[in-house]
């Protein structure tokens, strides 16, 4: 069992509360027999915890759970999934090939919206519209079952559709959704109930101009992106030109611990990450690129940008210490971040300006980018030089020009907008294609993988696909 630590910690959590986090993890992921006996074991660590003299005994319980798996292995809770990178969790087998033929486990119909599911601990939170207001579902992720709903916010839509854009976050017993007209709600895991709510025009000046507006970024088109959890902190896009551009809550409380920045928030999700020897969280807003300190959010680096449109949609890609970022104006663009001293920089690495992708935020696998091209084709770029490799056509309809990347290993999972699910050999010497399924219709919706499963959804339903190795011939 990998000890590397879950996204969702804080960086400067000590190892004896990181132990106890994976092994209290594990017991409730995998035997329920085991995580009711465990119970009051747990709640004994976590007291005896505070004098950390109970630490060995925890970590030898760690070392001694089974290999391969990890915590998060049935778990894709968030944007992008457990590392919010596009890769499920280490240790995840990856299908040999895909079925002949699509016998979904379960589907159920949905409203509009193009918010991706998220999944975690056994149950399904996506978020729809029902012609008057934005709606957030529990699904039970085995059967389909409905938990419960709650409604949050009124109805969107513009002429590329209806309903909610960011993808929600399950962070243990809470659910964070947003919805397009900048409603943020925490609700409950176990029975839907809002725990704590805040709105970005009344908290924070930010008013939603909706669609018929001539200008303006998630203010016109919906709030897209979304937040990051890192340990109790919930960063989120609020996109505030007076002060609160970046708007950190405490996540339990909703209390505000910091706001920052001047920039409109774009359509793109934040990530977390360390770069240069310090933790930040990156944003792609709708004017730059920058990366703001975690405890205080000051501004740490920043790089104008200049999109048509404002239209930064895609997420930053990590690599080592740089960034990769793309849009339809200027292409792919990577940036080194440097510290000397107590100021950064950020100086460009390369650019590959032919790259001009859209939507789609390529996936990094053993120094490559791969995703969705700008001439709907599909494409492996070279991470450190920014030099495509190869290219393959027949990827998008014109239109929207996006495809969806799952990495699994040395598999990828492709999920077209047409709604074609590809398997696909990660190779930067050519494009390797082993299956093809269609599995939905036209969709703009990123999958979720979890337990083996394949959640899809398109404009009219969503559906679990069983990709395990042992339902496929």
């Amino acid at each position: 069992m990998p000890l590397d630590k879950p996204a969702d910690m804080p960086f400067n959590t000590p190892v004896y509360e990181f132990a106890t986090h994976r092994f209290t993890r594990w017991s409730l992921a995998n035997s329920a027999t085991f995580a009711f006996a465990a119970v009051p074991l747990c709640l004994n660590l976590a007291t005896l915890m505070r004098t950390r003299l109970i630490f060995p005994l925890v970590l030898a319980a760690v070392l001694l759970l089974p290999a391969g798996t990890p915590a998060a292995a049935a778990d894709w809770p968030q944007w992008l999934g457990p590392d919010r990178n596009g890769h499920v969790a280490s240790g995840v087998t990856a299908p040999a090939t895909l079925p002949k033929e699509l016998k979904a486990a379960w589907k159920v119909s949905s409203g509009g919206g193009f918010s991706a599911p998220v999944v975690a601990g056994g149950k399904l939170i996506y978020l729809d519209e029902n012609g008057s207001r934005e709606i957030a579902h529990c699904l039970d992720a085995a059967t389909g079952k409905e938990l419960w709903q709650i409604d949050y916010a009124d109805r969107f839509e513009d002429e590329w559709g209806a309903g909610p854009r960011a993808t929600p976050i399950i962070d243990r017993d809470r659910v964070y959704v947003q919805s397009c007209n900048g409603e943020l709600r925490c609700i409950s895991l176990g029975d839907g109930k809002v725990i704590w709510g805040a709105n970005f025009e009344k908290d924070f000046g930010v008013k939603f101009l909706g669609s018929k507006a001539n200008e303006g970024t998630a203010s016109r088109r919906g709030n897209n992106g979304s937040g990051v959890i890192v340990g109790d902190r919930f960063i989120v896009p609020v996109g505030g030109t007076d002060g609160a551009s970046l708007v950190c809550f405490d996540k339990r409380t909703g209390k505000v611990l910091w706001k920052s920045g001047t920039d409109e928030a774009a359509y793109s999700s934040f990530i977390t990450a360390t770069l240069a020897g310090t933790p930040q969280v990156i944003a792609l807003t709708a004017d730059a690129l920058c990366g703001a300190a975690l405890d205080t959010g000051k501004i740490l680096w920043r790089v104008p940008l200049k999109t048509n449109a404002k239209r930064h949609a895609a997420t930053p890609v990590v690599i080592g210490d740089t960034v990769a970022v793309n849009s339809h104006t200027f292409g792919i663009l990577c940036f080194k971040i440097v510290k000397q001293g107590d100021a950064f920089t950020a100086e460009r690495a390369w650019a590959n300006t032919e790259q001009k992708i859209n939507l789609a935020t390529p996936v990094l696998v053993d120094g490559n980018l791969y995703c969705q091209g700008a001439a709907r084709d599909y494409v492996c770029v070279d991470a450190k030089t920014g030099v495509t490799k190869w290219k393959q056509t027949g990827f998008g309809l014109g239109k929207k020009d996006y495809a969806s990347t799952i990495g699994l290993g040395d598999r990828l999972l492709v999920l077209t907008e047409d709604g074609q699910l590809l398997l696909l050999a990660t190779s930067p010497e050519k494009y390797t294609e082993i299956a093809r399924l269609q599995v939905c219709g036209n969709t703009w919706c990123h999958p979720a993988f979890a337990d083996g499963k394949l959640y899809v959804r398109d404009a009219r339903q969503l559906l679990c696909v069983d990709l395990s190795p042992s339902v496929i011939p």
